[in-house]
């Protein structure tokens, strides 16, 4: 057996286990209605309306019962021809609220599923950074888009409509049992054989969707990755390599939905199989009732369509229950990843202070983005207001962490970070990150307009604030040259900008927000050319000016100015002091530099 097949085995046994739980159904259940109850009267209306055509449904084989027995077997024509108008009317009132019925069942799932994204973006938007390390974008789009729409097949074809099924068979058993008890008994007998094949079908399909969904989410992850990192695939003519690995992850997904196929393509005819047993049966045993004179063929006629009306909706709840089987495998995903609470969140009770000078203290601070593997260990420094520091060390050694648990993307595990004096984990989240203007050295620029992108917005920002931050910065000049100016579509992920301009932009983009207290620049000049560098280090100088400023750069001569410098490796630090002071212990520093600048 390949290494594969032992894979596919070994998930469908973890899912096997996993269905076995039957409270996790209820759980789901429960939460589900959570989000129906608003619209508690609407379900009602539908499953009302259900009623009305369920019985509408049944009227028509009694109605034509009746004119067999009392018209068309004796020759009388007496009041046919008002069967025939009350038959009519029972058609056209059955696709009357046939048609109401669908459109507010229709109406109701969307109505859910809008709440239901808009419950998972607003969750997805308060996690922290450690959770996006954990799920990649791929499978959390996936629970907004796929999952949901998976319980919006189930809302509009499922849970209502499933009502309507139960009264169907419910009616016709009453209206069976009601005609002849003992015909109605030979119908049923063929109960145990539909409720066997039911139970086999249930359990199959139940896996099989479990698995797909899974499937679906893998798929999604890697088409994301993939289209993430095209530059990257194409440099390294990584194609066909992309597409063997996905081809084994399409071909996974389309061989167990097949799996859901054959279930489907066994069950089906395997119900009809038991409807025509059934009539079969009806035939045998009724049609010598009849011949005796026990029964009326009438009645043998209802009774060959009520069969139908009776089996129709077991079938139909058969496919609801596999649309059912897939909401849920949907569903518990999509609760699982509700039910993640935020590790990072503001406190009860934020302490509220009037005004933020910005002094900062890290202190005996020990972190780690994976338990005991700490990236940071014992870091203890002070940057009074208005000043400088500048954080500088190899690829690794921590740089990046330190502006991470400042703004509180991650926690810390040990010590203390205070700004003017209070514990930064006292500070309501929004209130601690209005004061800090980051320019990563990753710059996203989101789809729209160079506008949109500096602002990110805030409609309260006037385009003038917007133009002089971007003159602050020196942006100004090549925005203007953009075809449509401050309105120029940059296109996902600023596509029509050059990396310096993009960095330009973060620049006013942080200015324009008028960050109170710091202004944290992560390797911001890392990746430009050397007139556009020019530009920033006259922006920086100006943006340094009175505020709190942490810099983090590889090319030293961004940080030479800096009020004091910090050198980390490993996580810790090992030199400090300013740019004259640390040349001239010819240490980790002077060395870093000598190599930069080949002296």
């Amino acid at each position: 057996m390949s290494e594969k097949e032992k894979r596919g085995h070994k998930d469908r046994a973890f899912y096997e286990k996993d269905i076995e739980e039957k409270q996790l159904d209820r759980r789901v259940v429960g939460k589900l209605l959570f989000y129906v109850r608003p619209y508690k009267y609407l379900m009602a209306l539908t499953v009302f309306l259900l009623l009305i055509i369920a019985a509408l449904e049944i009227i028509g084989p009694y109605l034509i019962k009746l004119a067999i027995d009392k018209n068309l077997t004796p020759g009388k024509m007496d009041g046919f021809i008002y069967l025939i108008i009350l038959f009519g009317a029972v058609m056209l009132g059955e696709f009357f609220f046939r048609f109401i019925q669908q459109y507010l069942t229709e109406y109701l799932g969307q109505k859910i599923m809008y709440d239901m994204r808009m419950s998972i973006f607003r969750h997805i938007q308060k996690m922290e950074m450690s959770f996006f390390d954990r799920n990649p974008v791929g499978r959390v789009l996936t629970r907004v888009t796929t999952d949901v729409q998976a319980l919006n097949e189930m809302l509009s074809s499922g849970i209502v409509t499933f009502f309507g099924d139960i009264f169907m068979i419910a009616g016709v058993m009453i209206v069976m049992m009601s005609l002849n008890w003992k015909l109605s008994l030979v119908t049923f007998s063929v109960l145990t054989l539909l409720a066997v094949a039911t139970i086999i079908f249930r359990k199959k399909v139940r896996i099989s969707f479990k698995i797909i969904r899974a499937k679906i989410s893998n798929m999604n992850s890697y088409i994301h990755e993939a289209i993430t990192g095209i530059n990257t695939v194409k440099i390294f003519n990584r194609e066909a390599k992309n597409e063997e690995e996905f081809d084994g992850l399409n071909k996974s997904y389309m061989l167990e939905y097949l799996k859901t196929i054959f279930y489907y393509s066994v069950f089906f005819p395997v119900v009809s199989f038991i409807s025509t047993l059934a009539v079969a049966l009806i035939i045998w045993y009724g049609g010598g009732k009849v011949v005796a004179g026990f029964i009326t063929l009438g009645t043998l006629v209802a009774f060959i369509q009520y069969i139908e009306k009776f089996f129709h909706p077991i079938s139909d709840l058969a496919e609801k229950f596999g649309i059912l089987q897939e909401a849920i495998a949907a569903s518990e995903r999509i609760f699982n990843l509700l039910d993640e609470k935020p590790a990072i969140l503001s406190p009860a009770h934020p302490v509220k202070v009037e005004k933020i000078t910005g002094d900062i203290r890290f202190e005996n601070v020990w972190f780690a983005y994976e338990q005991d593997n700490y990236v940071l260990q014992d870091i203890s420094f002070k940057l009074d207001s208005g000043k400088s520091i500048a954080i500088v060390g190899a690829t690794g050694s921590g740089k990046t962490s330190v502006i991470n648990i400042l703004n509180r993307f991650y926690d810390i595990d040990r010590g203390n970070i205070y700004l003017d004096g209070i514990d930064i984990r006292k500070f309501d989240l929004t209130d601690l990150r209005r004061h800090i203007g980051i320019v990563m050295q990753d710059v996203f620029l989101f789809a729209g307009t160079i506008l949109d992108n500096i602002r990110l917005g805030n409609r309260d920002i006037s385009l003038d604030e917007v133009i002089k931050a971007s003159q602050y910065v020196n942006a100004h000049k090549f925005i203007e040259k953009m075809p449509d100016g401050y309105n120029t579509d940059v296109k996902e992920r600023g596509q029509i900008l050059s990396v310096g301009q993009r960095q330009l932009i973060a620049f006013a983009r942080a200015l324009v927000f008028n960050p109170e207290i710091l202004l944290v620049l992560d390797e911001a000049t890392s990746s430009i050319d050397s007139e556009i560098e020019a530009l920033i280090q006259d922006a920086l100088a100006k943006i340094m000016k009175n505020r709190t400023t942490i810099v983090i750069a590889h090319r030293l001569s961004t940080i030479k100015n800096a009020d004091n410098i910090i050198v980390l490796t490993h996580g810790r630090i090992v030199e400090s002091g300013t740019h004259r002071e640390l040349l001239s212990l010819k240490g980790v520093y002077y060395k870093l530099y000598r190599y930069q600048y080949q002296v």
